[in-house]
């Protein structure tokens, strides 16, 4: 394949401009706010999870609660009915009084029972309720990180996305001044190589593969006409003889 020298020179232009887009998709890829954003997301899910397993016991606990002082509101009012029966002297039968007086001594431990049982489910209850504020707090904290994190993410990704446009922009019009045959090669070898088609010789090394040319292959490329396009035999990709290649 033959194409001008100036040609040539142009198509390390292209490269340029490609290795420049690479590197901005590398670094828009490998932003930090990546890394930070997927770790405070899976804390928010851990804490968010924490969270509804304690709302859900702070739950539990209030119907517990309802219905441990529904029983104890049940017993004090059987309590204050019998208490009313003695009080009133219906009861004459000394079995009877007795009986009577005796499930009045009954629903007065019970009561006692039930309401320790409404403060120790009060107790739960309260902890539960501190617990619930507590991963509210730690919740909205970490969303705040995210969204800071977020928000410096995509301030990036505008700045990266901005010279994207510009590179390619530029590229295009690089790419239209050089001969549709050698850019189809170097588009090809460029997908083949790691996204490096075509490469300067310079100081007899081929600055693709970093290695130094055999005399032989000096002497061929010495030989070669100006606008022969010759190719590295180590790496085979293009290249391009400038004033510095030491041949």
């Amino acid at each position: 394949m033959n194409a001008a020298p100036a040609d040539q020179i142009r198509l390390l232009d292209v490269q340029a401009l490609d290795v420049r887009l690479q590197q901005l998709a590398h670094k828009r890829k490998s932003l930090p706010e990546h890394a930070e954003i997927d770790s405070l997301t899976k804390d928010l899910t851990q804490l968010r999870d924490l969270l509804v397993a304690a709302q859900t016991e702070e739950s539990d606990c209030a119907r517990e609660q309802t219905k441990a002082e529904q029983d104890v509101d049940q017993v004090r009012q059987r309590a204050a009915r019998d208490q009313q029966r003695l009080d009133s002297g219906a009861v004459s039968s000394p079995k009877d009084l007795s009986n009577l007086q005796h499930e009045i001594a009954s629903l007065a431990k019970r009561q006692g029972d039930l309401e320790d049982v409404v403060l120790e489910v009060m107790e739960r209850r309260e902890a539960a309720q501190e617990r619930v504020n507590e991963l509210t707090e730690r919740v909205s904290s970490v969303q705040a990180k995210i969204d800071d994190a977020t928000g410096r993410r995509d301030a990036a990704f505008e700045e990266i996305d901005g010279e994207v446009a510009s590179v390619t922009k530029e590229r295009a019009v690089v790419a239209a001044s050089v001969p549709e045959d050698l850019l189809k090669l170097y588009d090809k070898l460029r997908t083949q190589q790691g996204g490096i088609g075509a490469a300067k010789l310079y100081a007899r090394t081929c600055q693709g593969c970093r290695q130094e040319l055999a005399i032989t292959e000096l002497n061929e490329i010495r030989s070669a006409a100006p606008d022969t396009v010759v190719r590295c035999e180590n790496c085979r990709r293009i290249l391009v003889r400038t004033a510095e290649s030491g041949l």
